[in-house]
């Protein structure tokens, strides 16, 4: 018998099904993907789209996807023809996912997490196991799993201090969808016990996917033919956020980026001197504001070249890395990273994939959502903590002109990324013994008729 707090979620996330429609219309203008199958989000699927019995991944977005790549890769390694159902919540998410899938194979849009949609979505497909990858836990859907008895497991798991206050203040909601799932795999002691206090029932502590992920060869080989060209060391900020790029282009005006290079004065090199002699990236985490950087950049007054305008970007002051799937090159050409997402206090991006190209980083005070990575990794010398982008910038010019100190970091980087490798094989095993002992059951009630609640999408 469900409770009626949960029956007025289900209630209300049934009500606000237009704004969602209206939200999707809204994004499609940016990002045509949004437009793309809408009728999947509400649980309602083209007769083309079949597929029963078949591994369940959720991947909500980008990262997490390319997080549960290396789980799939893994587990067709243990279990070979093993069927997948991927779904996804954004447009970035799903365009990736496609490239993972195989015959047999079947990739749909998460549902709203309305009882129709759910339910509509497990009578579909009938999954034998659901892997959530890294955070995305939803009431109904965790409910509607427990009720049919269909393991939902969280995989990677990670839930930070913030997350976990969000959630104490929906705790009747989180708590029952965090103790409905079968298992949960974290990725750290800490956020172990943050997920423990939730009601999950933690099964293991695995690590991290993304250390299991080997950057692209050919990437790598492309880097270093290019290096080998380049005029002068690269300096990329990568993943960058919305207000960062601002960030890193006012601090180069303010040290003279801008202005005409000064005479060398005896033994010591101007700032801006030595700004000019690095070649500066800017790589944006979004696909959708690489267009806005673009014209941030020129109207900061610096000439800008774009990735996607040619194979190899012209002589210009900042290099835009306008590109999709190519970070292993744009690691393997910097000298040194400046890390996104951690200079404004967004918590940070992957640190990870810079260590397995054995590219030094240089991170900001806000690494919240990787905070053991980036623990582990100042401990390992693989990187350096500053407190903002003048300093991250400083920092960036010393390792450019200190090859020794900079071959140290980025030795310890790649031992960094190896010795934290295996939460792949351990993770597929243990969904895979889930999966078989299942004994997947279809409820007989009747789900609740959404439908008039889903007009047809303009």
């Amino acid at each position: 018998m469900r409770s009626l707090l949960l029956r007025l979620y289900g209630a209300f996330t049934t009500a606000v099904q237009p704004l969602v429609r209206r939200k999707l219309r809204r994004r499609a203008v940016a990002e045509p993907g949004y437009a793309v199958a809408v009728e999947e989000r509400f649980g309602h699927y083209d007769d083309a789209i079949t597929g029963e019995g078949q591994c369940w991944v959720h991947a909500v977005s980008l990262g997490e996807t390319r997080a549960a790549a290396i789980l799939i890769a893994e587990l067709r390694r243990q279990y070979p023809g093993i069927p997948i159902l991927l779904t996804h919540g954004t447009a970035t998410g799903r365009e990736e996912g496609a490239k993972l899938l195989e015959s047999g194979d079947t990739q749909v849009w998460q549902p709203w997490d309305t009882p129709g949609a759910v339910a509509r979505f497990l009578d579909r497909f009938q999954p034998r196991i659901g892997v959530l990858m890294e955070t995305e836990v939803w009431p109904e859907m965790a409910a509607a799993c427990a009720e049919r008895r269909i393991p939902l497991v969280l995989a990677n798991a990670r839930l930070n201090e913030k997350s976990l206050a969000a959630a104490e203040r929906l705790g009747w909601l989180a708590r029952p969808a965090y103790s409905a799932l079968a298992a949960v795999w974290a990725q750290t002691e800490a956020d172990a016990h943050r997920l423990v206090s939730l009601g999950a029932k933690v099964a293991g502590i695995y690590g991290n996917l993304k250390f299991d992920a080997s950057p692209d060869a050919r990437q790598l080989t492309a880097a270093v033919a290019l290096r080998e060209r380049l005029p002068r060391p690269m300096v990329v900020l990568a993943s960058s956020r919305d207000g960062e790029e601002r960030m890193l282009l006012d601090v180069l005006k303010r040290f003279g980026a801008t202005s005409p290079v000064p005479p060398e004065q005896g033994a010591v090199r101007s700032i801006a001197k030595r700004v000019h002699d690095v070649q500066w990236m800017i790589v944006p985490r979004h696909p959708q504001r690489f267009d806005e950087v673009a014209a941030l950049i020129e109207s900061q007054g610096f000439a800008v070249a774009r990735r996607s305008a040619a194979g190899e970007p012209a002589e210009a002051e900042i290099w835009l890395g306008d590109s999709l799937g190519e970070m292993a090159l744009y690691y393997g050409l910097a000298d040194v990273a400046l890390l996104g997402g951690s200079f404004e206090p967004l918590g940070g991006q992957n640190l990870i994939e810079p260590a397995a190209c054995g590219c030094p980083v240089v991170m900001g005070p806000s690494t919240f959502n990787f905070a053991e990575a980036a623990q582990l990794s100042l401990a390992a010398g693989a990187s350096l903590r500053v407190e903002n982008m003048e300093q991250a910038v400083t920092a960036a010019l010393k390792l450019v002109e200190n090859p020794e100190r900079r071959a140290a970091m980025a030795e310890a980087a790649l031992a960094f990324s190896s010795s934290n490798r295996g939460a792949a094989e351990r993770t597929a095993a243990a969904v895979l013994a889930i999966a078989q002992a299942a004994d997947p059951v279809v409820t007989e009630s009747v789900p609740l008729d959404d439908s008039r609640a889903e007009p047809t999408l303009e």
